[in-house]
């Protein structure tokens, strides 16, 4: 067996669902079109194109106030300047879909499903901890680098790159297997292993997740104005409720951390079976958070709370912001105040 088939092994027997390994290597055997908003460009290599992509995307504004994807595009875009001596890239995607269904009852607000459980950062990497470890013995004196999510890596081109899934028109990874629910993480390695074949894109004529978003945050397929996404407004942007504009507010309804919209709609979820990894195991609370009591939570009580979970992101003072815009919301549209037993907390 080979190293390149050994470490795919041990990724499946660590829980993950799916693997595959691409090649930097500037003279690719292979054409790739990992970006179809790009010109396809069979001889120019995939580093080349994801910098040219990135730093359009960044000369529009489309990332917002994430001021840290404007630090060193080429950096971000090639992964040898990362790890120098990069030969190949393991990707790794865990499914994280569950057969739960939110309470959406008046009142409630509503938690992106990839924060229902345990915070998947923490999972996945200590996995690829011990897949790290994995390629150590099999490859003495090999230097490896791993990510989950968090790294200047272009993470869902790469694992286009290596079999994964392809990157949907909402821009997230689409796998035939596990639909639009794979995480991503990634181990960087000088190893030269032998790469796997590129997915290919099948989203076809399908616009289901554009026409899906409550914000018209996809403005072309394949590109994503994070200005417009939920996601980024109730996760990464900072500030009081002034930051969002009441048209915007308006449009969130009752999401008060994430948005599935793009995510639910797509075909090939009918694909995609429920996961075993019990980590990803929603709470009472994620599946039907109370509007009412978490607009009474203290900052103490939400660092007990949401301890170990992924809405520790959007801090204390977000969550309230995003839980008073889901309260006007309520209004707005029955005229009644939510009421909900403030004890589920």
């Amino acid at each position: 067996m080979s190293i390149s088939d050994e470490i795919k092994r041990e990724a499946r027997a660590l829980g993950f669902n799916a693997v595959g390994i691409s090649r930097i290597d500037d003279s690719s055997r292979r054409p790739v079109e990992p970006l179809p908003s790009l010109p396809p460009h069979p001889n120019t290599p995939l580093s080349h194109r994801l910098f040219s992509y990135l730093t359009e995307w960044l000369r529009l504004g489309y990332h917002g106030t994430m001021t840290w994807m404007t630090r060193d595009p080429s950096r971000r875009s090639d992964p040898r300047q990362v790890l120098p001596g990069c030969q190949s890239i393991v990707s790794v995607g865990m499914n994280y879909y569950t057969d739960n269904r939110a309470n959406e009852q008046p009142g409630m607000g509503r938690i992106a499903r990839y924060a229902w459980g345990k915070d998947y950062h923490t999972v996945m990497s200590q996995r690829l901890a011990q897949l790290e470890a994995k390629i150590a013995a099999l490859s003495p004196g090999v230097t490896t680098r791993t990510y989950v999510d968090t790294g200047p890596i272009m993470e869902k081109a790469w694992a286009q790159q290596a079999g994964l899934g392809w990157i949907g028109k909402h821009s997230n990874l689409v796998s035939a297997e596990c639909g639009s629910w794979l995480l991503l993480g990634e181990i960087l390695t000088t190893l030269d292993l032998k790469e796997d074949e590129p997915a290919t894109d099948l989203c076809g004529s399908c616009t289901l997740c554009i026409q899906a978003c409550p914000t018209g945050a996809i403005v072309e397929p394949y590109v994503v104005d994070a200005r417009l996404c939920i996601s980024y407004l109730t996760i990464e942007l900072r500030g009081d409720r002034e930051v969002i504009s009441d048209e915007l507010a308006a449009q969130m309804g009752n999401r008060i951390f994430g948005c599935d919209d793009c995510l639910d709609i797509c075909p090939f979820n009918l694909q995609a079976d429920a996961t075993d990894e019990p980590a990803f195991a929603p709470t009472p609370l994620t599946l039907a958070p109370s509007l009412l009591a978490l607009a009474q939570i203290n900052q103490e009580s939400f660092s007990t709370t949401f301890k170990g979970s992924p809405l520790k992101r959007a801090k204390w003072s977000g969550l309230l912001r995003n839980v008073a815009i889901a309260q006007e919301n309520h209004r707005r549209q029955t005229g009644v105040r939510a009421l909900q037993d403030p004890s589920s907390i």
